[in-house]
């Protein structure tokens, strides 16, 4: 392999790479955004919370019922304009929110790294913001998930009583259905997330739940990745649960090619996929799983996602360079 590594490239390339990733709050966005930190580098990837978006303060929003999943309680036109002179390679401006008080910070100068991260409740609402991204994720959990993870994350972190966190979850639900999961219509990657078939209590207890990956085909594949099972450990060694089914899902009136992954599969699947990439792309080295004896579906889905987006982005060189 040349010297010349993948992670040479992108900081040579002038392409501003923009990924955004929607859902509801509380939804698990965050943990596949940190995925492809983990893998590129802070170096390469940075992230904007459009919660920063926001036009009202708390309190504002109260006075005048309106949740942050409406897209009018939001500065989309603001949006859309810092997102294209990020696409440019222009520093922004970015608006500061704050969860723990409710208000507004200070704006803050923001530079575009080579990858950069919208993550929120409605990075692809727009035509205007649809047209600026490369790749699209939505995070879409059931419902019974989604609230445990709410009342887990707003009592813990934001302050709330659980009485006044369950009451905003019921309050935001009208609002969900109708300005945020449409956009699921509208994304390249569709996530969803379920309790594990092999026991409720593993969700909390191992992060182990059911995913379900959709996907539009990729363009192009660099080179075939094997998911490699060890059958001789599987039957001797291996003392965990586990399904792989792949299947084609009816949804949002197109198809899409599924994976569903649920238990808890051996690092060692996980860690040949690893170096496969890092032997295409010189991503070295990939391990974000280092130290885990089992590997869980969110995991796998993570390093699936991040494989996607590298055939995707040394797509769009080998094009560039096609046309110089």
């Amino acid at each position: 392999m040349s010297s010349f590594t993948f992670h040479d490239s992108i900081r040579a390339s002038p392409y501003i790479y923009i990924i955004g990733v929607a859902g509801d709050s509380g939804s698990g966005k965050t943990t596949f955004s940190d995925a492809i930190v983990s893998i590129f580098g802070t170096d390469l990837v940075s992230t904007i919370t459009l919660d920063d978006y926001h036009l009202y303060d708390r309190e504002e929003r109260a006075r005048r019922g309106i949740t942050p999943l409406d897209p009018k309680a939001n500065d989309l036109d603001r949006l859309a304009r810092d997102v294209a002179t990020l696409k440019q390679g222009r520093p922004i401006q970015k608006p500061v929110y704050s969860h723990a008080t409710g208000t507004f910070g200070d704006p803050v100068p923001f530079h575009p790294t080579k990858f950069v991260i919208l993550e929120g409740l409605h990075p692809f609402a727009t035509p205007e913001l649809l047209r600026h991204l490369d790749y699209t994720i939505f995070v879409d959990p059931d419902n019974e998930v989604k609230y445990d993870w709410k009342l887990r994350r707003d009592v813990g972190k934001r302050n709330y009583t659980p009485e006044a966190a369950l009451e905003e979850i019921q309050r935001r639900e009208p609002d969900y259905r109708q300005y945020v999961f449409p956009q699921r219509g509208s994304a390249g990657t569709v996530i969803r997330i379920a309790y594990s078939g092999y026991g409720k209590s593993l969700g909390t207890a191992r992060n182990i739940y059911r995913i379900t990956l959709g996907m539009k085909p990729p363009e192009t594949c660099l080179e075939d990745i094997e998911l490699n099972i060890d059958l001789c450990g599987l039957f001797t060694r291996s003392s965990h649960d586990f399904l792989l089914e792949c299947s084609t899902l009816d949804q949002d009136d197109r198809k899409m090619r599924t994976l569903t992954i649920d238990g808890e599969l051996s690092h060692e699947t996980i860690h040949r996929i690893e170096r496969n990439i890092e032997e295409q792309t010189g991503v070295h080295p990939i391990d974000i799983f280092t130290g885990k004896e089992v590997i869980a579906g969110s995991d796998l889905v993570r390093l699936i996602i991040s494989w996607q987006i590298i055939n995707h982005r040394i797509l769009i060189d080998l094009r560039q360079m096609q046309k110089a």
